[in-house]
């Protein structure tokens, strides 16, 4: 669990990490650089979750990589079955991290919201309905894993 007391805010007890793979974690279904360490330090702290409609077809080799299995979601509905997904671990206690258009009804409802600016660019509609914007999902995982950069972001 990571708990984070933002002033003027609210107080986040995390349980769960949400990440969309495509991306998000990766580039053309290619896992960025430095993302599988991270990750590594926040699987001590949170239970993490990959969901994916594996765009590329390369996702069983990002899951070897990463030690986990990936949540597959269809190709049809994705927002919805994305916001399913986190209603069903209990959205108040999930972070989620997406930058897709698909990804913005998930972002909106977690508990945090995190859109990741990465090089696929980002959805506008995502970019609203986040709580937090990162430019690339390694400053996006960081920021849970140093909780002062979040509190920075969002104290009032």
């Amino acid at each position: 669990m990571i708990e984070i007391e933002i002033p003027g805010f609210r107080t986040f007890r995390f349980q769960d990490l949400v990440l969309d793979v495509n991306g998000t974690l990766a580039k053309d279904g290619e896992l960025i650089e430095g993302v599988a360490g991270l990750l590594k330090e926040l699987r001590a702290k949170l239970n993490l979750h990959l969901i994916t409609a594996d765009t590329h077809g390369k996702q069983a080799e990002v899951d070897r990589i990463l030690g986990m299995k990936a949540a597959a979601i269809p190709h049809k509905d994705q927002a919805q079955a994305k916001l399913r997904y986190i209603e069903q671990l209990g959205a108040d206690e999930v972070v989620a991290i997406g930058n897709g258009a698909n990804d913005a009804a998930m972002l909106a409802r977690a508990a945090l919201g995190i859109v990741i600016i990465g090089p696929e660019g980002a959805a506008v509609e995502a970019v609203l309905k986040a709580d937090a914007v990162a430019p690339d999902i390694r400053t996006g995982l960081e920021m849970l894993l140093y909780p002062k950069r979040l509190i920075a972001t969002l104290r009032r």
